[in-house]
């Protein structure tokens, strides 16, 4: 279920040409009035973040520019302070005024998501709980997020209704049990994982008995949890999902459950604050987190 880390350059290319054709429609009538001369740009990060988003700023960049030199002063996935320099840009003065909120856009959104998993990521390490995103994703921007999810430290759910088998309440009563689910859909897709979703301890040890891939405990209390983890002793994967925040999700990682899903790492994203300027950056730019 988990990415390539780098993302593909056709999805990349796909989501540039969406954007451009939003934004860029018929031409850009401002940037016209500028003389298409040589000039500098400098990329600046005004919050501490975790950098993100580099691909679709460059294929943004190079889509009006295909001749712009775009010099990074940070890696993808550093994080940095505000007043941070992130890159430096040369090319020419329209193409890169059209390009700047395109590209910004893609860039404030991936860092916010790769910056809010990072904190989560941060607050469990040292226990065995992974981070995972969710489907609650922007429309159209699914990989991409989920590509700042891996940047941030996180780990890919599902990509999509496609490539698992996600069994929830109405497909254990149509199926008659738990087991009977996990057989359907062992049957149809044999080659995906299996996530069972239960509401009860009685159906966790059901599940427990199929060869499922992973189980996800529904609304359970601290102590029905702990108890969940005790039961499955590690045979099979334990996952929580709902009402998870970072100021609680220590608590859960302690208890000794293997996943933790996350809809706000995609969901509730705030924008970092980032500024392309024309012009030479000035000489007291940080240049390094």
């Amino acid at each position: 279920m988990s990415l390539a880390f780098d993302p593909p350059l056709e999805a990349v290319e796909a989501d540039i040409r969406s954007a451009l054709a939003e934004d860029v429609g018929t031409g850009d009538v401002t940037a016209a009035l500028l003389p298409n001369v040589a000039d500098t740009a400098y990329l600046l990060c005004k919050d501490v973040a975790v950098a993100c988003g580099r691909p679709w700023f460059d294929a943004c960049h190079r889509a009006l520019d295909p001749d712009v030199a775009i010099a990074w002063h940070v890696a993808e996935g550093d994080r940095v302070r505000a007043g941070t320099l992130l890159a430096t840009l040369q090319g020419h003065a329209r193409a890169l005024v059209t390009a700047e909120r395109a590209s910004l856009n893609f860039m404030q959104t991936l860092s916010a998501t790769a910056t809010v998993t990072a904190d989560y990521v941060a607050a469990v390490a040292g226990t065995r709980a992974k981070i995972l995103d969710t489907r609650k994703t922007i429309p159209g921007l699914r990989l991409a997020q989920k590509y700042a999810v891996r940047v941030g430290g996180g780990t890919n759910h599902r990509m999509g209704l496609y490539d698992a088998v996600m069994l929830k309440e109405n497909h254990i009563r149509a199926a008659g049990s738990i087991a009977g689910a996990v057989r359907n859909a062992r049957a149809q897709s044999p080659s995906l994982p299996v996530i069972v979703e239960v509401e009860t301890l009685d159906q966790l040890r059901e599940a427990l008995d199929t060869d499922c891939s992973r189980i996800l405990i529904d609304d359970f209390d601290r102590d029905m949890r702990r108890e969940a983890v005790r039961i499955a002793n590690g045979r099979i994967p334990l996952e929580v999902s709902g009402g998870v925040d970072l100021d609680g999700v220590r608590a859960i990682a302690e208890d000794g459950v293997d996943c933790i899903s996350i809809g706000g790492l995609t969901k509730h994203v705030r924008a970092i604050d980032l500024s392309l300027k024309l012009g030479r950056k000035p000489a007291d730019l940080a240049t390094r987190s």
